[in-house]
């Protein structure tokens, strides 16, 4: 058996920050899409890197920003043990050359696909919880 417990945001943003992957998750044709990434939290802001002709990519070119959620999880199915993390918020494409190019350095792709676009979102709503495990 397990508790459920609600985390702060300063502890969800450290958990989220303690991950390089998580998943985003967007409206693709009016439906939800969701798409596995690697990401880094810099200064409150999630940063991904995506290609511009991929669905977030062109979502966030062709609608300015876009409201998305951003989840990333540690789970020990063994243990009945672990933290999850959402956060609700704006995604916008990075256009300052400075930025992206900082970026582009830190954030390095997992996938062989050209990455020609950075993606901040804003960490608007954050709400996370921690499965502890209740000694029997």
């Amino acid at each position: 058996m397990a508790q459920l417990r609600s985390l702060s945001r300063e502890r969800c943003l450290e958990l989220l920050a303690s991950v390089p992957v998580g998943r985003v998750v967007f409206t693709q044709r009016a439906l939800p899409a969701i798409r596995p990434v690697n990401h880094l939290l810099d200064d409150g802001t999630i940063v991904i890197r995506t290609n511009l002709g991929a669905a977030l990519g062109s979502t966030a070119t062709a609608n300015g920003p876009v409201v998305v959620a951003y989840e990333a999880d540690t789970i020990d199915v063994g243990a009945h043990a672990g933290w999850t993390v959402v956060v609700t918020g704006t995604a916008r494409l990075i256009l300052d050359e400075e930025r992206v190019a900082r970026y582009e350095r830190l954030l390095q792709p997992w996938v062989d696909d050209t990455m020609n676009c950075v993606v901040g979102i804003d960490c608007d709503l954050v709400t996370g919880y921690e499965l502890v495990p209740v000694p029997s």
